[in-house]
């Protein structure tokens, strides 16, 4: 009979682990989107892939300067800044959606570098959403 409860108890333990492995996996941001993408490129050091969204002219402040750029020059910085800054570690810290679809994201970003208060700001431009400012804030 203990034997049989013993097995019972490791059965059902092991039910409501799985349960909650699954209701944590549903409660990911779902994947994918302008926002999501941007996140993931910087995670991940990619210029190329954040020049997608990069709007017409982006303003980028790094190291206290900040400027206006062109989409080119801009992606020209940003391989620049990632080469010499691997990213490690990337932690979103706060996110903000406006009525008008406007996103901002604020991040703690650890690179081989430095370590750097990260903030985007996306807005929609035709019909979809652009990157038309970036900071890397040595903290």
């Amino acid at each position: 009979m203990k034997k049989l409860l013993y097995g019972l108890g490791v059965v059902l333990f092991g039910v409501i682990i799985t349960a909650f492995t699954l209701s944590a996996a549903n409660l990911k941001a779902p994947a994918g989107g302008p926002f999501e993408d941007v996140v993931t490129a910087i995670k991940q050091g990619d210029a190329s892939a954040l020049s997608r969204y990069l709007d017409n002219t982006v303003e980028i402040s790094m190291a206290g300067k900040s400027n206006s750029y062109s989409k080119a020059q801009a992606e020209i910085i940003l391989k620049d800044f990632f080469s010499k800054n691997q990213v490690k570690t990337f932690e979103l810290i706060h996110q903000v959606e406006s009525k008008g679809g406007s996103r901002v994201g604020i991040a703690n970003v650890g690179t081989s570098g430095g370590a750097y208060r990260t903030s985007f700001f996306l807005q929609m431009k035709g019909g979809s959403m652009v990157l038309n400012e970036l900071r890397f804030e040595n903290k």
